[in-house]
């Protein structure tokens, strides 16, 4: 099969196009030819050997962690699932034509599967960070960087627990954060300030890493209520940074109550082909998304 992979850590010139031998199911696990697989921060920082305390790996590796496809293989003591269903969920090395998945659930109806490829990373991301964060129904929570992936999820899971949010994001990205609920401001010189305008806030999320962390502790007045994703210097200065450790199969069963009744919608910026991987996270890196890149297979 062809998968992205790369043998040293770098920029995205190290990633590769290669021939790799089919990954199997194993126990608890099924196998999916893929036919999208999500586009995450975490897929470039491990690819620079960033987070690697978070994601242990040997090299050469594969690259990608969410995937949607059609199930071809199911491992051992697997129920509930069969040959030719359509499901999305998260394993490894999903840039590729098969992949593994650890963690599943059947797509919802109407779902494409580009598309259900940009659910489930950052839907389990959006989840744990507003239960670490712990905000509260009637709360106002502040997001910088929220028009990305996370940030959508984080606004319209956040809108459905009866909290408001305060969402930073590019001048473009201000009229998409308001269809998703949220009081809009830009980043940039003066943001602090324009956010104080809207209103106190009791808690913050920091989804993009600009360098906010000191301006969000300031505007909460503690750094028990800010959360990081994205600065991996913010214990630094007292901020929680959170990578892994929430549940996907849990993440994935409330994303299908709530696409299927309309509440959470992730809309895909980008596709791209298996090729044009390194672009990819190229435009990853540049910030600047609405809602979810992905990998067509």
């Amino acid at each position: 099969m062809k998968r992205v992979s790369f043998a040293e850590f770098g920029g995205p010139d190290v990633l590769r196009l290669e021939d790799a031998e089919e990954p199997h199911a194993g126990p608890g696990q099924i196998r999916v030819a893929v036919r999208a697989a999500g586009v995450n921060p975490v897929d470039w920082r491990i690819r620079e050997g960033q987070i690697l305390s978070a994601h242990p790996i040997e090299l050469p590796t594969g690259v990608g962690l969410d995937a949607a496809g059609v199930v071809d293989e199911v491992g051992e003591g697997v129920e509930g699932v069969e040959v030719g269903d359509h499901v999305f969920g998260e394993g490894a090395d999903t840039y590729a034509e098969f992949a593994v998945l650890s963690a599943w659930a059947r797509m919802p109806e109407g779902l494409t599967f580009e598309e259900a490829a940009g659910y489930p990373s950052v839907v389990e991301t959006a989840l744990r960070v507003l239960r670490e964060v712990g905000v509260r129904p009637g709360q106002t929570l502040l997001v910088s960087g929220a028009s990305g992936g996370v940030g959508s999820a984080v606004l319209q899971l956040a809108r459905e627990r009866g909290v408001t949010v305060i969402g930073t994001a590019s001048a473009a990205n201000q009229e998409y954060l308001r269809e998703l609920g949220a009081l809009a401001t830009t980043y940039g010189q003066g943001w602090a300030e324009r956010v104080r305008r809207l209103g106190r806030v009791d808690a913050a999320l920091d989804l993009a890493g600009a360098g906010v962390i000191r301006e969000l502790v300031e505007l909460t007045g503690d750094p028990g209520k800010v959360v990081s994703i994205a600065d991996l210097d913010a214990p630094k200065l007292g901020v929680r940074f959170s990578g892994t450790a929430g549940s996907v199969p849990d993440a994935l069963a409330e994303a299908v109550g709530l696409i299927e009744r309309g509440r959470l919608h992730i809309p895909v910026e980008k596709a791209y082909a298996l090729t044009e991987a390194a672009a990819a996270h190229i435009d990853s890196q540049a910030g600047h998304t609405r809602g979810r890149r992905v990998i067509v297979v």
